[in-house]
């Protein structure tokens, strides 16, 4: 980056007039070294909820969900609720029979 700047320095009652023009500035870029991520596509949503198997995976601290979880099975009655809780910060993960017979997943990691 080039500058142009004029400015008059004082040095010792002397008044002097500068012109920086082939200045080059450095500087670190604070984002850093950004890696590609591979990407995937959303999946599509659901038409409906109705007769649905939906699986909610709660990591961390499952307790405090407890409350969406009733909220969650009183308001949707025609779903059909799957969970998995662990006190780890990963999930527990579905086998291969629940990821056919499974139609959406909520993961919540909570802290």
């Amino acid at each position: 980056m080039k500058s142009t700047l004029n400015y008059t320095h004082f040095n010792n009652g002397e008044e002097k007039t500068m012109a920086e023009k082939d200045r080059i500035y450095k500087c670190l870029n604070p984002v850093g070294i950004e890696l590609p991520v591979k990407t995937y596509p959303l999946a599509p949503r659901l038409d409906t909820l109705k007769g649905k198997t939906i699986h909610f995976s709660i990591t961390g601290e499952p307790d405090i969900t407890i409350a969406l979880d009733k909220k969650l099975k009183a308001d949707y009655p025609d779903v059909n609720w799957t969970q998995k809780k662990s006190y780890m910060p990963m999930p527990v993960f579905l086998t291969e029979e629940e990821m056919k017979t499974t139609d959406a997943v909520i993961l919540g990691v909570c802290w």
